[in-house]
């Protein structure tokens, strides 16, 4: 217990000045003249004096307010006596500029303006007690806490988290290449890991997706070894993603495939999807064909008869059936120009095969005997396009839709068939996330619209079956994009704009609504002034690099209320490994130095070393 003599001692030493002025938030303190050395002594130890980006608290009666140092200057004492001269160094004071944060309470720091400072009010510097209680970030004591680093300032302060307030939020790690950005990823979900590992419930009631674009988080050990990754690629196939077919049969999924514009395009596809639903077999789509041949050889219009048939060639096998023998389709009729009809050749006169008079001719076309050859192709898009032609041959022939307005979708989804078949398997048996919880999108070897269309098709499609499941046991689903700039970004010259808003608006809605169905996304960047605004603001936590381009601090600024000026304006000048921690999981914003990784978990985007390559015999 100490003695008053004791308190009043330690109070004269950590006394820094007294309150000048009050102006909301901002406060003005006047500094002693014997403070103004860069440390004090006590206890025969060296306590660093306050300055710019340190911490100071102010006794307002029983409340103690702790404000954080923004900036300081000096200013001229002003005397109202003229006799009493005083010389220009001892009239010159200095002045500290500071922000108020929180409060103390008996055993912790709260954040928030309890009570305003008045003038004259003492000031002192923090005590260590003090210094660690406004750096503990865990309110509650059952909450799980990992530690992420030190304080940049103090290597002897830890910096840890809780669990709760972390990871049941949106988070959003932004920094230059080479700041460090992707280790941070890598040790926020290495340490998550280490704290849970061997727990039952947390393999069982939670998912984590890691879309890697770069092939960062697909080695054997990075982040953990208990994970499955899908190292895909548009080259040499390696591994296919396992989707299920009623997942294609999903009117967003098959517009994200097709490239569809929302008024004319989509409402075709919702009626294929329903034609699908609709036969029953192949017997069934062989009839309606049939049907729809018979309509077409009737027609007096040329152009729009050479249309349907050529739509009517795209879904009929090229070759007899068993043999290689190629199929003429069209070499057994024609159009008869001048009196407007299509008629069987080799009936002698051309009016004798005219099939709107003799429509049983129909049955003894090539065109319409290759539909019994015909059988569902094996991959499940192939089928999906037939359908498609099925439905806008039908379309045409009862004027519900223009060609020109249709046909770019079927057409982008074809080009897409390649692409889908190297990286998707569509199947009902094999399981997606296998026997672990953790699953590593590789990306690294796919062409760019792959890039844009897996990631966009993959997080859409564990969102909503996500949400179906809320009804029965809201469990719990993590979706990290490294390098989200590549499909987050508003600003793209590769796609339409419909493509691109229908895109940001997956996402949007997922960062928006997720949170209520237990799904929660982690983004990292380099350029976070390329990334939709709605879905920065959208985060709330934030892990912030070095960033020296003027766009994106100014974006990072207007967009992350909890970031203070002092932090803001270390950005550009942070070292590697060091980042400004601010959001809802700390009381006010911190400069962190992230811990290392063990070597074996680190991700693989180590930058190379020259001078080694180029010295080595």
């Amino acid at each position: 217990m100490l003695s008053n003599n004791e308190i009043v001692t330690i109070q004269s030493i950590f006394k820094i000045g007294t309150v000048l002025s009050v102006n909301g938030r901002e406060v003005k303190i006047k500094v002693d003249k014997q403070k103004n050395l860069s440390h004090i002594i006590y206890n025969g130890e060296l306590i660093k004096n306050v300055s710019v980006g340190g911490y100071v608290k102010i006794v307002n009666g029983f409340t103690v307010i702790i404000a954080k140092v923004d900036g300081e200057y000096m200013q001229h004492e002003i005397s109202v006596e003229p006799e009493n001269y005083k010389s220009p160094e001892s009239s010159i004071y200095r002045v500290l500029s500071v922000s108020l944060l929180g409060y103390m309470a008996p055993s912790k720091f709260v954040k928030g303006v309890k009570q305003l400072p008045l003038i004259d009010n003492d000031c002192y510097l923090l005590s260590n007690e003090e210094f660690r209680r406004i750096h503990s970030f865990v309110e509650n004591p059952s909450d799980k806490v990992i530690r992420i680093g030190t304080l940049a300032s103090d290597e002897y302060t830890p910096i840890s988290l809780g669990v709760q307030k972390l990871f049941s939020s949106h988070v959003g790690i932004f920094g230059n290449t080479g700041s460090g950005k992707s280790y941070t990823l890598a040790k926020l979900y290495r340490q998550l890991f280490l704290a849970y590992e061997g727990k039952n419930q947390f393999s069982r009631n939670s998912r984590f997706v890691f879309i890697d674009f770069n092939g960062e988080y697909s080695g054997p050990n990075v982040i953990t070894p208990s994970k499955r990754v899908y190292n895909l690629s548009t080259r040499n196939p390696i591994d296919k993603i396992p989707f299920a077919e009623d997942c294609l049969l999903d009117l967003d999924t098959l517009c994200i495939f097709s490239n569809a514009t929302e008024k004319t395009q989509r409402p075709f596809i919702s009626r294929c999807i329903e034609l699908v639903k609709y036969i029953n077999d192949e017997e069934h789509f062989r009839n309606i064909l049939r049907k729809n041949i018979e309509a077409i050889l009737m027609l007096a219009d040329k152009p729009k008869g050479e249309l349907l048939i050529d739509y009517v060639s795209q879904i009929l096998p090229d070759k007899i059936n068993g043999t290689d023998q190629e199929v003429a389709l069209h070499s057994d009729f024609q159009f008869h120009d001048s009196n407007k009809y299509y008629y069987k050749l080799g009936c002698g006169r051309e009016y004798d095969g005219k099939f709107q008079t003799y429509p049983e001719l129909i049955g003894d076309t090539i065109i319409y005997k290759q539909v019994d050859c015909y059988n569902y192709p094996e991959n499940f898009i192939d089928r999906f396009i037939h359908i498609m032609y099925l439905r806008l041959i039908r379309d045409l022939l009862d004027n519900r839709a223009m060609n020109e307005h249709i046909a770019p979708a079927i057409n982008k989804l074809r080009s897409m068939v390649g692409n889908i078949s190297k990286l998707i398997h569509f199947t009902d048996e094999e399981d997606f996330w296998g026997d672990t919880n953790t699953v590593v999108i590789n990306l690294n070897d796919v062409n760019q619209d792959s890039k844009k269309m897996i990631p966009l098709l993959l997080c859409n499609n564990l969102y909503k079956s996500h949400k179906k499941t809320k009804e029965d046991d809201l469990s719990y689903l993590n979706i990290i994009i490294d390098e989200a700039h590549n499909i987050l970004s508003y600003q793209s010259n590769r796609e339409s704009e419909t493509w691109k808003d229908y895109r940001l608006e997956v996402f949007e809605e997922i960062i928006k609504e997720g949170r209520k169905f237990g799904v929660f996304l982690t983004i990292a960047s380099q350029r976070p002034s390329d990334i939709s605004s709605t879905i920065v603001s959208q985060l709330h936590n934030y892990f912030i690099h070095r960033l020296v381009n003027d766009e994106d601090i100014m974006k990072v600024g207007k967009t992350i209320s909890f970031l203070d000026k002092v932090s803001q304006d270390s950005l550009p000048i942070l070292s590697t490994g060091v980042c400004v921690i601010a959001g809802q999981m700390v009381e006010m914003p911190v400069v962190v130095q992230i811990d290392r990784i063990e070597d074996k978990y680190k991700p693989l985007n180590e930058t190379i070393d020259v001078v080694a390559k180029w010295t080595e015999e």
